[in-house]
């Protein structure tokens, strides 16, 4: 029988030399994380922009909506009625009868970041406003924060 000895300290090198060392991921992380810096804020940038484009079309799309019923009842829901008269049928057994309804195949209430929409009828601007007061819920405001109208 041939034994041969290994050398305990030649096998512990070859080992270690498919690992990495703490330095080599130190390098890579410090990599990963200027690249996050700089990815990151153009990123969330963009998020904010996205909600706005999703409020403009919510309010194309209960615009269509509102000219639907109107098509139907004859005139705009009140402002008491609001939004709710687009997907609940009316009390009344004689708008009930014409009423086409729903005519959202989802009731939108809420903007994107969470707030009511504003619907009045009849309105200043038109036979109906209906807007979305932005990412800061007030009146107003540039960017993220200003007010989405349907009239303009």
């Amino acid at each position: 029988m041939n034994m041969l000895k290994r050398n305990p300290r030649k096998s512990s090198q070859r080992r270690g030399a498919y690992g990495f060392t703490l330095i080599e991921l130190l390098i890579v992380m410090v990599i990963l994380v200027l690249l996050a810096s700089l990815v990151g804020p153009r990123l969330f940038g963009q998020l904010g922009g996205a909600k706005v484009k999703a409020a403009r079309a919510q309010i194309e799309m209960m615009g269509a909506a509102f000219d639907g019923y109107r098509l139907d009842m004859s005139k705009y829901p009140t402002t008491e009625q609001g939004i709710a008269a687009l997907s609940v049928a009316p009390v009344d057994p004689a708008a009930a009868a014409i009423w086409r309804g729903p005519y959202l195949k989802k009731p939108v209430e809420r903007d994107p970041w969470g707030n009511n929409y504003i619907y009045k009828s009849p309105g200043t601007n038109g036979e109906y406003e209906l807007s979305s007061l932005g990412a800061d819920g007030k009146e107003g405001g540039t960017g993220d924060d200003a007010d989405v109208l349907s009239w303009k």
